[in-house]
């Protein structure tokens, strides 16, 4: 089936969330929440104003995009769980680049953190009176 969104409604994908966390803890799926990211398949042809001008969708069909925890409509198409949303719900785009670059460095920082908290307990420890 084809769907074609009519005004400035967007057709989103849900992005898998993570199956561990950057630690390497893994999330069962009962605690898993839904990703607030996904991917536009289909964007209408956008709203009219005041005057009756369209005014065109900031989207476009392939952004990974941000959207509110609410947001959108969820419905099944050819068997596929993707939301209905108005373009008001996008928060924003999500860059390519930016988007590597800040995970590699979010998980380089917790590497980090976890190291220095075990190195603390290692040293603590002995000194601990049970």
């Amino acid at each position: 089936m084809k769907f074609r969104p009519l005004h400035d409604r967007v057709v989103v994908r849900r992005v898998d969330a993570e199956e561990k966390t950057v630690g390497g803890i893994i999330i069962p799926d009962t605690a898993k929440e839904k990703p607030q990211q996904g991917q536009v398949l289909a964007v209408g042809p956008g709203k009219r104003d005041e005057t009756g001008k369209l005014v065109r969708p900031d989207v476009k069909a392939g952004d990974q995009i941000l959207f509110g925890k609410w947001s959108g409509t969820e419905v099944k198409i050819d068997g596929e769980d993707l939301l209905i949303m108005k373009e008001d719900d996008i928060m924003g785009v999500v860059e390519g680049a930016a988007k590597a670059k800040s995970s590699g460095s979010a998980a380089r920082k917790a590497g980090v953190l976890a190291a220095a908290i075990a190195l603390g307990l290692l040293v603590a420890l002995p000194f601990a009176a049970f």
